[in-house]
């Protein structure tokens, strides 16, 4: 998969390549058809996400519709309720 066709705000996302690699995040943003903008938290804040390519993502048919209805209609979050959010993704780990 290369594209974001198939991925929506608020999709569980792993991180396949990078420094990250292994990590679990949640789509923020969708910035065009190969780069999408992800946080989890810890290491990603929801103040500076990173940018990464779809390529380098392994996407889950997750979609946390909570989260997806915080971002869209702009409601405050923070890092904790990311955290907590994607707590049983890593447990698989």
């Amino acid at each position: 998969m290369d594209s974001t066709c198939d991925i929506s705000i608020g999709q569980v996302v792993r991180s396949r390549a990078g420094r990250d690699k292994g990590r679990v995040f949640l789509v923020l943003d969708i910035l065009d058809d190969k780069h999408v903008l992800i946080v989890d938290g810890d290491l990603r804040k929801i103040e500076k996400p990173k940018k990464k390519k779809v390529k380098h993502l392994i996407v889950y048919n997750r979609i946390l519709d909570e989260f997806k209805h915080k971002i869209e209609n702009k409601i405050e979050i923070n890092d904790a309720y990311i955290r907590k959010l994607l707590e049983p993704f890593n447990e698989d780990v």
